[in-house]
């Protein structure tokens, strides 16, 4: 089931559609982090202005620097000692779609602790966006039952696993700058 899901997502992504997924964190609304089109889909979609920039996930540290010219060194520490979810503002973005990447060139990626997740950036081979399954401004859905059907009919494909599963909460965020400086986004 599994490798079927993966293989049914990684056909839309590969077309430049969305898909719907679950994620360690909440259900998430996806595409090929590096088509501009399918990026412009999910603004779209959830109603968001192009300037607030999504969530990018990537198989391991590997990927991670095919999109960030340069990892600061305390990234590799908070990947390994953060017990829950958490994502990274990079700066100097590389290798993406334009409109993904932020006004100040950074951009926001996550190592998911996910299977699913996990399987289907290394069977694409890159990164793909990871952004709440929700219009913008509305609560962040904890179950696949909460998400509105405007979403579900706005994605291509929904992925058929852990649809009963109560989800966590959204990804701690931290922006970490090449000179040191680390911000609290999002605790």
């Amino acid at each position: 089931m599994l490798q079927t899901e993966v293989k049914n997502a990684l056909k839309i992504l590969k077309e430049g559609g969305l898909i719907l997924y679950p994620t360690d964190t909440v259900w998430g609304i996806g595409c090929d982090a590096t088509n501009e089109e399918a990026v412009a889909k999910v603004y779209e979609l959830k109603k968001r202005v192009d300037s607030k920039a999504l969530i990018c996930l990537v198989t391991d540290d590997r990927m991670l620097s095919k999109y960030v010219a340069s990892i600061p060194e305390a990234a590799k520490s908070i990947i390994e000692i953060s017990e829950t979810p958490t994502t990274i503002i990079y700066e100097k973005a590389q290798n993406l779609a334009s409109n993904l990447i932020a006004q100040d060139k950074t951009i926001a990626i996550r190592i998911p602790d996910h299977e699913f997740c996990y399987r289907l950036t290394r069977k694409l081979n890159g990164a793909i966006v990871s952004t709440s399954a929700n219009i913008s401004g509305q609560p962040t859905p904890q179950s696949f039952k909460e998400i509105s059907p405007e979403i579900l009919k706005g994605v291509d494909y929904v992925v058929n696993l852990q649809r009963e599963k109560k989800t966590g909460k959204s990804s701690s965020i931290i922006k970490l700058n090449n000179d040191g400086q680390v911000k609290i986004i999002r605790k």
